[in-house]
C-alpha cells in the first residue's frame, strides 16, 4: 500500500517533501495530545490570538508542535493563526508555511472533529501571496480516524494514519461529485445574510419544486476541515458568507491559512472556491489575518451562487 513518503517522492522535490513529512509528524503528535484523557484541552489558555479569538490550551500546544516540527526542515518562515507576525526560521530556506494549527478548536469540548490546515508558498514571493502561488496545500483531520487531504498541484490525494503513525493512501485522485445534494451553512445567521445567499439557500430548501430541481439536506459541523472532508468525499457546497453582523462584513474565515489552502484542494479535486464572486485563488491578501467570505464545492453549485450575486 502506498504511503505519504512514496507519494511525495514521485511528485515533488526534496525540500517540499521534507516539509510535508514534518507536518505529518506534527499531526501525529497533535493526534496523540488529543487522545490524552487527563488533559483539559478545551480550557482557555488565558490569551487572545493574533486574530482576536480566545485561545484554547490545544491551540497553543498545536502551534508549538507545528513550529518545532518545521525547525531544521529548511523552511524560511512560519505564518500562524496564533501569531501576530511571521516567525523566521532558515534565512536560506525556499519555502514559507502558513498554518491554522487547530481549526475548529471550539469543538474540542464536545468531541467534534478538528484539524490542522497548511499552505506551502515559495519564499521569494514574500509573506502575502495569492492562492495560485501555493506549491502545496492540505489539512489533517483528527476525528474517528486521523486523515490527510493533500495536493502538490497535480490532483488531490487522501491518506489515513495507521497505528504506527504512518499515513497510507486512501485515494490518489479524489474528485468532488459534480451534482450536489447537501449544502452547509449556519442557518442561525439567516437574518444577517446578503440577499444573494438568502435566495440561493431558499432555492435549495424549495427542493425538487424549486430552481435547483432536486432535494437537499443541510449540514453544519462548524469545523472547516470536517466540512471540507465531507464535501470532497461525497459532494455538496459550503457557504460562509460575509453578513451584516459587526465584524463579519468581510467574511469570517482567514484567506492565507484557511480559505486559500482549501481552495487549492477543492480546485485540484474538480470543484471551485470563491468569495461568492471572485475565485479565492486569485485574491492577493493585504494582511496575514485577512478575512474573506468562502463558498466552495461542486462547480455548478458555486457558479449558481455567483449568478445570484450577479443578479444583485
Amino acid at each position: 500500500m502506498s504511503d505519504l513518503g512514496s507519494y511525495l517522492a514521485a511528485r515533488t522535490n526534496s525540500p517540499l517533501a521534507k516539509v510535508i513529512l514534518s507536518l505529518a509528524g506534527a499531526a501525529s503528535a497533535i493526534a496523540a495530545e488529543i487522545r490524552m484523557p487527563a488533559t483539559a484541552l478545551d480550557a482557555a489558555a488565558g490569551a487572545v490570538n493574533a486574530d482576536g479569538d480566545t485561545q484554547k490550551k490545544l491551540d497553543v500546544i498545536a502551534d508549538e508542535i507545528v513550529l518545532d516540527a518545521l525547525r531544521g526542515t529548511g523552511a524560511a518562515a512560519y505564518l500562524s493563526e496564533e501569531l501576530e507576525e511571521a516567525i523566521p526560521l532558515d534565512p536560506d530556506g525556499g519555502l514559507i508555511i502558513a498554518c491554522d494549527p487547530l481549526d475548529g478548536s471550539s469543538n474540542i469540548g464536545v468531541n467534534v472533529s478538528v484539524g490542522t490546515i497548511f499552505s506551502v508558498l515559495p519564499a521569494d514571493g514574500g509573506d502575502l501571496q495569492p492562492g495560485h502561488a501555493q506549491l502545496a496545500a492540505g489539512f489533517f483531520v483528527y476525528g474517528p480516524q486521523t486523515t490527510l487531504l493533500l495536493t502538490t498541484g497535480s490532483g488531490t490525494a487522501s491518506f489515513r494514519m495507521d497505528d504506527e503513525g504512518r499515513f497510507v493512501m486512501i485515494s490518489e485522485n479524489v474528485r468532488i461529485p459534480s451534482e450536489a445534494s447537501e449544502f452547509a451553512i449556519n442557518a442561525s445567521n439567516r437574518r444577517h445574510w446578503p440577499a444573494p445567499i438568502t435566495r440561493y439557500v431558499e432555492g435549495c430548501l424549495a427542493g425538487a419544486d424549486g430552481p435547483r430541481g432536486h432535494d437537499y439536506n443541510m449540514r453544519w459541523v462548524a469545523s472547516l476541515v470536517a466540512e471540507t472532508w465531507r464535501i470532497i468525499s461525497r459532494g455538496g457546497v459550503f457557504l460562509y458568507p460575509a453578513d451584516a453582523r459587526k465584524g463579519y462584513a468581510a467574511g469570517r474565515l482567514r484567506l492565507v491559512y484557511e480559505a486559500a489552502p482549501v481552495a487549492m484542494l477543492v480546485e485540484q479535486a474538480g470543484g471551485r472556491a470563491t468569495d461568492g464572486v471572485r475565485d479565492i485563488m486569485d485574491i492577493t491578501p493585504d494582511g496575514l489575518h485577512q478575512r474573506v467570505p468562502l463558498v466552495f464545492g461542486a462547480k455548478n453549485e458555486v457558479e449558481a451562487v455567483a449568478v445570484e450575486f450577479a443578479a444583485g
